[in-house]
């Protein structure tokens, strides 16, 4: 390969990486404005004691918790909850909620 061929080859991949980098950073710009703006919404459907309790959870179950601020936020978005929401009715919802999951259990046979 010659000099130039070589060169273009380095061109190419170094705005390929260019462009990947570019990408990842608007998808987290994205991601986190997302994240803002459903943190803005949870602000004013949850009491303050609420919120503490649900970022509480949000550190030992993510994923759960995660869950919980979506439905929230459609619940309360559809007028199906009452705003601000207390400490005790957000208690309850996760009692609710948590008793839909599925226990599993494993017998040793």
């Amino acid at each position: 390969m010659s000099d130039d061929q070589l060169e273009q080859i380095r061109k190419r991949k170094l705005l390929s990486m260019q462009n990947r980098v570019s990408d990842e950073q608007r998808q987290a710009q994205a991601e986190q404005q997302m994240d803002q703006q459903k943190q803005a919404l949870l602000s004013k459907i949850l009491a303050p004691e609420a919120w503490e309790r649900l970022n509480n959870l949000k550190m030992v179950k993510k994923d759960f918790a995660e869950n919980i601020e979506m439905q929230l936020i459609e619940m309360a978005q559809t007028g199906k909850l009452p705003i601000p929401l207390s400490d005790a009715q957000l208690k309850q919802i996760l009692v609710q909620l948590q008793s839909r999951k599925r226990e599993t259990k494993i017998r040793r046979i």
